[in-house]
């Protein structure tokens, strides 16, 4: 009993500390939010998890033999991908230190990501079903960028965890056995699986726009992405893209937003 007095007077103060402590993970930019987060899991941990998962993902491809299978796609993606990086590092300084890494794996669906970490992957499906130019590639891999760079990840984490309870937030911050295997068998489900939230999709859009003006893509170009993601006859959304709202209201959005980083698009030229 005494035993279990003190786990819950210790996790009581775990979720004090962690509920107190919100903070964000990234400066302001010109249209670029600053919402206080709040944060429990450590971005360490985040990270020791999403690369697990990305390590499986490329083992997985390459026993496929799907991996990288075109060479000038690859570099195609990692030449957009370096003028990217540095205007992410504007937003998040430490950022510029991660170990960016930019995979293609071949398969239909239309679908991206970039991991905590700055570790980006798009299946062909999205490219060539949707003829991608350059700027649309950019304003899908700078909405991703965001994500990563704005921990949501490990936002949704640290959310699920709080919501299921004392116990488990201490379990996580003292690294209790129990707790730290459901942590792990949830990593791959809400950092990958589960649709981020509205609040950080929106977060998504104005940053990725904020990112590709900056370096030199045209903001506009989110919009004609949309309008083919719009065309296309695919009857699943993109996984990556979920919780967006309708096709229609979000050209609409994106349409009021472009004009906003425009003039950034323009010194960037």
């Amino acid at each position: 009993m005494y035993q279990f007095k003190k786990l819950f007077i210790t996790a009581t103060l775990a979720t004090t500390t962690a509920l107190s402590g919100c903070v964000s993970t990234t400066t302001a930019g010109t249209i670029s939010p600053e919402r206080k987060q709040l944060l429990i899991v450590s971005s360490g941990e985040i990270l020791r998890l999403s690369s697990e998962y990305y390590r499986e993902t490329l083992a997985e491809a390459r026993t496929k033999g799907t991996l990288d299978n075109n060479p000038a796609q690859v570099a195609r993606l990692r030449k957009i991908a370096d003028r990217l990086i540095p205007q992410a590092a504007l937003l998040r300084p430490d950022a510029a230190n991660w170990q960016w890494k930019v995979h293609t794996i071949t398969d239909n669906t239309i679908n991206a990501y970039v991991m905590p970490g700055g570790k980006i992957v798009f299946y062909t499906g999205i490219i060539e079903k949707l003829n991608l130019t350059d700027d649309e590639i950019a304003a899908i891999m700078g909405h991703e960028m965001a994500h990563a760079i704005r921990e949501h990840s490990r936002e949704k984490m640290s959310r699920k965890m709080a919501t299921n309870g004392t116990l488990g937030i201490a379990g996580a911050a003292l690294g209790l056995g129990g707790w730290q295997a459901q942590v792990v068998g949830l990593a791959g489900e809400i950092g990958l699986n589960l649709p981020h939230s509205r609040t950080q999709e929106a977060e998504a859009d104005k940053i990725g726009l904020e990112l590709m003006a900056r370096a030199g893509y045209n903001p506009d170009a989110a919009v004609t992405l949309w309008q083919k993601m719009d065309a296309s006859k695919e009857t699943k959304m993109p996984q990556f893209l979920s919780t967006h709202p309708s096709s229609a209201n979000r050209i609409k959005e994106l349409q009021a937003l472009a004009p906003q980083v425009q003039h950034l698009y323009q010194q960037a030229k």
